[in-house]
């Protein structure tokens, strides 16, 4: 993974080894979360760190195995 503040879909797919589709859904489902937690969200990209925070469990994106 890079250090840039959004994810993409292709790299989540990448990531986690599924079809872009599956990670467009999972970038939906976690972009409406942020919706109702007040933040504004891109359709198709999502915070790294709330990605990281919500596939992985952990904070810290070093944490992850990318680093």
């Amino acid at each position: 993974m890079t250090n840039t503040l959004l994810i993409s879909a292709a790299e989540v797919a990448k990531e986690l080894g599924v079809s872009k589709p599956y990670a467009y859904k999972l970038l939906q489902q976690l972009n409406d979360e942020l919706k109702e937690k007040g933040y504004i969200t891109i359709a198709g990209k999502v915070s790294r760190q709330y990605f990281i925070e919500k596939v992985y469990g952990m904070a810290n994106q070093a944490q992850a195995g990318g680093e």
